[in-house]
């Protein structure tokens, strides 16, 4: 069922047997309206096969069978006797013109001419002005509402309204209100309940304006009360651009949270408690980050369990859209409930803020038995514990249930992201210095050691061109896929060292490091893309030690071990350029790769897609890729290819990969970050140790979303990709 209408104009009869009955009339004709037409009269959209209750291929016997079972049950609403002798005489009349076999077949013949036009006419029966009101009470009985509360409204307004006091006006007022309430649960049962719920309201006003039927207004009243979460859901589930009707549907929610008492009341006889938390979790998700953050932070001033609430959406907020700020509310939200149960989020909360310190203290002193042997299979450490626990509640309870959100709980892009280390930068105190849990940072982090167990190796774990994941190493710690957008920082020169390169943009020295860290700053001066923070001592220990964490979070990496290439002999190498040998002038052409320019072509960004996919796909076969992985993917992709290698040396199995590149279509470019749409033609077929096809190989094409970003040393890596 549609919205309901404004009370339309009545119509003008063109059919051919149409004819304007009088008050003497005993037949009521059928009349073929269009509804842009205009006229006057009392018209019931409906035919007499409806009006009576029979279909079009009911036989005279069922007919009059139909008749006296509808003049015996009579309605018991109340009706005046005179409206019941009106409906009464009506349905005879459309007996008797489907008992007269010749007007029947002439009504039919009507009918189907009319079910064959285009445009927009519809049956309908001209209803005296003195059987008016049988007329709406046979078309409420025969399941049509909304048109009989229309209709209805119309005739108690003026100048069709009746005499006050009359029976004629109260049965109007009956009508009204019966069909009121019978077209509410029509559109509740289609699930259009801002529509229902208008037309209660409509239907109360008209009844209040009478000043009648007071049983029937508290029924609309009570109907509207048990519609509003159905409204709320329904306004609130609208797309964010009708802002008009998802601020009405949050003021609903306010007045049905504020009549309940507060969330955890229970004052609403309408809605259990078990209901209205079903309720409102299912709202939740309607809502817009922002609106949560706004409503809940209104509702705490007057609900204390509201803080919660708050909280979480202020943390939602402020980790995905790289906000500190809000996380510190957050924070003081939570500490303002003063539940002691709490300790383990606020230690959370403390540790995206940077105060590692006052972290890992709420963490130990707040987790119970059960938490604590969670936290142990994540790590040994106290802080890659904090961390797994940290990243667990982020994606099971903060992250979900946004309408405009959808973040992932990467600790990792977190800290690097600029907004978050000036924010720390800004807020470090002394007392946020980190310490390790036994009372020492030598304890947090071992030194390095070379492999025979000598003194720290300050090569250790720098990458090697035989390995291509030789840093993934535990010892270099943190290996986050940095945005490209955001300014890299890297480390100063070591004195004398005669270094004179330029730092990355906004980096500045750090100041001596503990000696168990020398080792771990000397490798990560070759790679500045791994710092992602560098600032004065405490900040740059603290956020370090952070790092250092994030990577114990995570399980260590298992070596990649590549086939080493087969020697070329000298008979099968490439024979030099006999041009290039003849004019020494002449000079070979560039290598494409590593990609540097400052701003790619599409055919550019090509080929380093294409040089990716081939690198990987070697891999994925057990061979060494032609390329330097960490020169074309970045740290993110890398790791994802090393686990799915790891998985298939673990099965003795290797992949067999074709990925072609068919379209290759630049969507945007800003700046250091270009992303790309590209459609591809794949094979897959996996082998086992032997050599022989496993299962069947996979062909498909495929179109996905590729991310480019260009690091501070001014390289393009593809950073990440996903199904377009």
């Amino acid at each position: 069922m549609g919205p309901i209408r404004e009370p339309e104009p009545a119509t003008n009869c063109t059919g051919s047997i149409c004819s304007e009955g009088d008050d003497n009339s005993q037949n009521p004709p059928l009349c073929l309206h269009s509804r842009t037409s205009d006229g006057a009269g009392l018209e019931l959209p409906i035919d007499h096969f409806r009006l009576l209750g029979v279909s079009p291929t009911t036989d005279a016997q069922a007919v009059l069978h139909t008749l006296q079972l509808r003049i015996d049950r009579v309605p018991d609403q109340g009706f005046t006797q005179d409206t019941l002798l009106a409906r009464e005489e009506l349905l005879r009349s459309s007996s008797d013109l489907l008992l007269d076999s010749e007007r029947r077949a002439a009504y039919e013949a009507d009918l189907t001419t009319l079910a064959a036009r285009d445009d927009d006419v519809l049956p309908a029966l001209d209803v005296p002005t003195s059987r008016e009101v049988g007329g709406l009470l046979l078309l409420l009985e025969a399941g049509q509402p909304l048109e009989c509360f229309e209709l209805a409204s119309k005739a108690l307004q003026p100048p069709q309204a009746p005499a006050l006091g009359s029976g004629r006006e109260a049965d109007l007022a009956l009508l009204a209100g019966l069909a009121c309430l019978a077209g509410c649960t029509e559109l509740h049962q289609q699930r259009h309940y801002e529509q229902a719920a208008r037309v209660l309201r409509q239907g109360l006003r008209l009844l209040q304006r009478m000043g009648q039927q007071l049983a029937i207004r508290q029924q609309i009243s009570d109907a509207l009360r048990g519609l509003r979460p159905y409204q709320v859901l329904d306004l609130l589930s609208r797309e964010l651009g009708h802002a008009a009707e998802r601020v009405e549907g949050l003021a609903l929610l306010e007045e049905l949270v504020r009549e309940r008492g507060g969330l955890e009341a229970d004052s609403d006889t309408g809605l259990s408690a078990a209901d209205f938390q079903t309720f409102f979790k299912q709202i939740r998700g309607y809502l817009t980050v922002q609106e949560q953050v706004d409503l809940f932070g209104r509702w705490a001033d007057d609900y204390p369990d509201a803080h919660f609430l708050a909280a979480i959406a202020l943390t939602a907020s402020g980790f995905a859209q790289r906000k500190p700020g809000r996380i510190r509310e957050a924070l003081g939200r939570l500490e303002t409930t003063g539940d002691g149960g709490q300790l383990p989020l606020r230690a959370c909360l403390q540790l995206l803020l940077g105060n590692v310190p006052a972290a890992l203290a709420n963490f130990e002193a707040g987790a119970d038995a059960k938490l604590r042997r969670w936290a142990a299979q994540q790590g040994g450490e106290p802080l890659a514990q904090l961390c797994a626990y940290c990243r667990d509640w982020l994606n099971r309870d903060v992250l979900l249930g946004y309408r405009d959100l959808e973040a992932d709980a990467d600790l990792e892009a977190y800290f690097a992201d600029r907004d978050v280390q000036a924010w720390v930068e800004r807020h470090e105190t002394p007392s946020s210095q980190p310490r390790s849990p036994r009372g020492t940072a030598a304890a947090a982090t071992p030194p390095l050691r070379s492999p025979g167990g000598g003194a720290p190796d300050p090569n250790a774990g720098l990458l090697d061109p035989s390995n291509p994941f030789a840093h993934w190493s535990p010892q270099i710690g943190f290996a986050a896929d940095l945005d490209p957008d955001k300014d890299q920082v890297g480390w100063p020169p070591d004195p004398g060292s005669g270094e004179t390169q330029p730092r990355a943009r906004g980096t500045r020295p750090m100041p001596g490091l503990p000696s168990p860290l020398k080792g771990l700053r000397r490798q990560l001066m070759d790679h500045p893309r791994r710092l992602w923070m560098a600032g004065g001592a405490g900040t740059g220990l603290l956020l370090l030690a952070v790092a250092i964490g994030l990577q114990v979070c995570r399980p260590a990496p298992t070596p990649l071990v590549v086939q080493p290439r087969s020697p070329v002999s000298p008979a099968a190498a490439p024979s030099p350029n006999p041009s290039a040998a003849a004019n020494p002038s002449v000079a070979s052409a560039p290598p494409v790769l590593p990609l540097t320019a400052e701003a790619p072509s599409e055919a550019q960004l090509r080929t380093l897609l294409e040089a990716w996919l081939q690198a990987k796909a070697a891999v994925l076969a057990g061979r060494e890729p032609d390329q330097p992985l960490d020169r074309l993917a970045g740290a993110n992709q890398l790791e994802r290819l090393r686990r799915e290698r790891a998985e298939d040396r673990a099965t003795s199995t290797t992949q067999e990969i074709d990925a072609r590149v068919e379209e290759f279509a630049i969507a945007e470019r800003d700046g250091s970050r270009v992303a790309a749409t590209v459609r591809l033609a794949y094979r897959d077929r996996r082998l086992d140790a032997a050599g022989q096809p496993v299962g069947q190989a996979s062909t498909l094409r495929i179109t996905n979303r590729y991310v480019f970003g260009r690091g501070a040393d001014g390289i393009w890596r593809l950073v990440s990709f996903r199904r377009a």
